[in-house]
């Protein structure tokens, strides 16, 4: 695998899209740590050392690569493509319009292209604007002291600003995974996602190491690492997988020769959805802590 790997590498072109995917994504990673406007950072990184990155917000956090609660100018991430995604492969079952789209090929699925990434826009303003008012109020951060001086400035103007900085981002998001996929070596939206998810696991490896008592923490992060790996080997065995439908053709006399009667398969994927439901599931079972975390109430339902 490595020697076809290294010869694959040699080709110009190959290298050309390598260097170039390469590039985007210092480029998604930069802007993951540049701050919106009107945010004090100091404030932000004191908060962050105390808050509780659960539920809805840290499956967000996770996909945004660390940017989310850092408020950056990307900081929802590719999160709002993936939901308006989602949305409309459910229309697509629902709406007559959509399914006559999807069957029309490749012009079709250029349209529903397009309103995806509408879609993706309205919701980036609809999570932005969610972002900041709860930067603003203080209930982002519950922990911190200073929580409620993030946004310094509470003016609508600044307001307005923040918002649109994290949907042009969210934008700029999009666009630069639809370049890794034109020009890079594809799948530019995974790629993207792999990254965001996989920025986190040094910060979580050696957290783990720390909190380690075997070998100063050695032990516990070699098995880790470990688990880590059969996952990913299950993950592809299981991705990979197909039950084949065997069909079988009948035999065909034309004058004295025999035709046909060869037998093959229709491979079908056993994991045909892919990653979506999980995302999915896991973000609509936050709903319910995400809304006690911002109704603040302390009933026993609450509990």
């Amino acid at each position: 695998m490595f020697t076809a790997f290294a010869r694959a590498f040699k080709t110009p072109d190959l290298r050309k899209k390598l260097l170039f995917t390469l590039g985007i994504i210092v480029i998604y990673r930069l802007g993951a740590h540049v701050p919106a406007p009107g945010v004090d950072y100091a404030k932000v990184q004191q908060c962050i050392d105390q808050a509780d990155s659960g539920g809805l917000l840290g499956l967000m956090q996770m996909f945004s690569g660390g940017a989310l609660l850092q408020i950056t100018i990307f900081a929802l991430g590719i999160m709002p493509y993936i939901t308006a995604s989602i949305i409309l492969q459910l229309l697509t079952v629902v709406i007559p319009r959509l399914e006559a789209l999807k069957k029309e090929g490749q012009s079709g699925t250029a349209k529903i292209t397009q309103y995806t990434r509408y879609l993706t826009v309205a919701l980036a303003v609809l999570q932005g604007t969610g972002l900041v008012a709860t930067a603003r109020s203080g209930a982002l951060f519950q922990n911190c002291s200073v929580g409620s001086q993030i946004v310094a400035d509470k003016s609508i103007f600044t307001t307005l600003v923040m918002v649109i900085t994290m949907t042009a981002g969210t934008a700029a998001v999009m666009w630069l995974g639809e370049l890794i996929t034109d020009k890079g070596i594809g799948n530019g939206m995974s790629i993207l996602m792999f990254i965001s998810i996989a920025a986190t696991f040094p910060g979580a490896l050696w957290a783990i190491k720390e909190s380690g008592k075997l070998a100063d923490g050695w032990i516990e992060f070699g098995t880790v690492i470990l688990i880590g790996f059969v996952m990913v080997a299950l993950v592809v065995f299981v991705e990979q997988a197909q039950r084949r439908i065997p069909v079988q053709y009948a035999k065909r006399m034309i004058g004295r020769r025999s035709y046909g009667g060869t037998s093959t398969y229709i491979p079908l994927k056993v994991n045909q959805a892919g990653v979506i439901p999980v995302i999915f599931a896991s973000s609509l079972l936050f709903i319910p802590s995400l809304i006690v975390q911002f109704s603040g109430s302390t009933a026993g339902w609450a509990t």
